[in-house]
């Protein structure tokens, strides 16, 4: 539009010059005339002749410099209007760019999450007597577990973006420089685009972590504790999680939601053939009311096919396709696990989930439990199964209710009405949580002291953990959490050279869990 408006004062300027100079010239001509020179008759009413030609030009180039500048005010108005137009917000901290007719929006999403902690357990004794170990086949980790670090950690630090186009196209773009136990130096979280024309139906793809349960639809940065129940964690991770990549189909009306999503490998990671895996879940909101909500869904979690860590040769039996279940203890300051059944050659793993949840005023509660088979390549073997559920409940002492999410079937955090302000003497919301979780990773186990009693046996091991916390919201933007985790884990060292040679290993059917408290502390800045 510039260089347009440019070209329209130059058109205009141009003709002005050119009638100005032609009348003036037409002047000269009969002044001249007017004088005694010898000019005939003739020549005289011909010179007047051209002198009313040019006046009458000279009109009309006027009336189309008169129309230029018109067009010119006109350009300049609608400019302004459209940058008038085009909106630039900020809620809660977060920025947000929107054109004129609402098809556009770009939204600045950051996310940072500083953990501390303090893991009071027993003082270390030396491999050969102190056996509480890790996970198996890590040396680093198995020794680990006999003094956990103290320290403090970014769990998450994200920047991106999301927003829509053309109306009925979404995006997002995320990436994550946290991590557990060390920062990274920087991964995609999601990098998505989806459809969203034909309501209620949505349809994503790309890298981005489908919802894979009932704690794994409360965000991040609202979820009651610093990290999920173990069992939620660890069957996010079969086919779900950050930065997995995706094709999903999605819907939800006012009571329900649904969704399906076909999965491969996580980005960064690499294989000789990708994971092909299945996330399903269906929600319903069976009853609620005034200042009250119930809540039922089920879930479905499959890896269809493992990723393949070898080439594929059939004359050698195939690829080992080995799938590994292993977590840590509801915090990742330090990033040890205490409970793993090692590597499992599989055909595939099946995860059924149950889940119910309830909020009543600032009163919630919520519950999962789930079901977890795995299918070994080889029929020598019996196929294993293992199991974990979890109950958590908060109460809003300020009175303020947690909210339900009817697009991902979940629960929100608080909305903060009034932030902290001293002088005001408002102190924001504070809201009180308590938590019991279990996840056993055993299979036919054996009694403590014995070898294992079959080669199908498998000694993960059986870890509960009963959390307390106390979040404070300043504002909805900030936020501090203070947890006390009781982390027990009841495991037998299956023997020989599981955690490798030589003193590492303990004693076939030897007590190698641990009792231990966790205190920790997070600060979170996100919007």
């Amino acid at each position: 539009m510039p260089r347009t408006k440019t070209l329209l004062l130059a058109a205009a300027s141009s003709l002005a010059v050119l009638s100005a100079s032609g009348l003036a010239h037409a002047q000269a001509v009969v002044t001249a005339s007017a004088q005694p020179s010898g000019i005939s008759q003739e020549q005289a009413l011909a010179l007047s002749a051209r002198l009313d030609a040019l006046e009458q030009r000279n009109n009309e180039l006027e009336a189309q410099i008169s129309d230029l500048k018109a067009q010119v005010a006109s350009g300049d108005q609608a400019i302004r209007e459209q940058v008038s137009a085009t909106s630039v917000s900020v809620a809660n901290g977060r920025p947000t760019i929107a054109s004129a007719d609402g098809q556009f929006t770009a939204a600045f999403r950051t996310v940072f999450q500083l953990d501390g902690a303090h893991y009071d357990q027993d003082r270390p004794g030396p491999l050969a007597s102190d056996f509480r170990r890790g996970s198996l086949g890590d040396a680093t980790e198995a020794d680990r577990a006999r003094d956990l670090s103290d320290g403090f950690n970014f769990r998450r630090a994200r920047l991106g973006v999301e927003g829509k186009f053309f109306k009925d196209w979404n995006y997002g773009l995320q990436f994550d420089f946290g991590g557990s136990g060390t920062e990274e130096a920087g991964r995609i979280n999601n990098a998505f685009i989806e459809y969203a024309g034909l309501a209620p139906f949505r349809f994503r793809v790309g890298a981005f972590p489908p919802t894979t349960g009932l704690e794994d639809a409360t965000s991040n940065t609202a979820m009651l504790f610093l990290e999920r129940p173990a069992v939620a964690e660890l069957v996010r991770g079969f086919a779900g999680g950050d930065g997995r990549t995706a094709a999903a189909a999605m819907a939800n009306g006012e009571r329900w939601t649904a969704l399906a999503a076909v999965t491969g490998n996580l980005i960064g990671t690499q294989t000789y053939d990708e994971q092909l895996g299945f996330v399903g879940r269906l929600t319903y909101v069976p009853f609620r009311g005034d200042g009250w909500t119930t809540h039922v869904g089920a879930s479905a979690n499959l890896i269809i096919n493992p990723a393949a860590t070898g080439p594929d040769v059939p004359a050698s039996g195939g690829a080992a396709t080995t799938v590994r279940l292993r977590e840590r203890p509801e915090n990742r300051v330090d990033p040890t696990r205490l409970v793993d059944t090692g590597s499992i050659d599989a055909d595939g793993v099946t995860a059924l989930g149950a889940e119910a949840g309830w909020q009543f005023k600032q009163l919630s509660l919520a519950g999962e439990y789930f079901w977890i088979d795995v299918e070994r390549r080889t029929g020598a073997l019996a196929d294993p199964d293992f199991s974990g559920w979890y109950v958590q409940g908060a109460w809003t002492l300020t009175g303020q209710p947690r909210r339900y999410n009817a697009t991902s079937g979940g629960f929100d955090t608080p909305r903060v009405e009034k932030p902290f302000d001293l002088k005001a003497n408002s102190w924001g919301v504070w809201e009180l949580a308590a938590r019991y979780s279990t996840l056993d990773l055993n299979y036919r186990a054996g009694p403590a002291g014995t070898a294992l009693p079959s080669p199908s046996s498998i000694r993960g091991g059986e870890q509960r953990i009963i959390s307390v916390g106390l979040n404070w919201y300043p504002n909805n933007t900030v936020r501090f959490l203070a947890d006390f985790q009781h982390v027990e884990v009841d495991r037998l060292s299956p023997g020989g050279t599981a955690f490798g040679a030589g003193a590492l290993t303990p004693p076939a059917g030897a007590q190698i869990g641990q009792e231990l408290n966790i205190w920790s502390l997070r600060t979170q800045y996100a919007f």
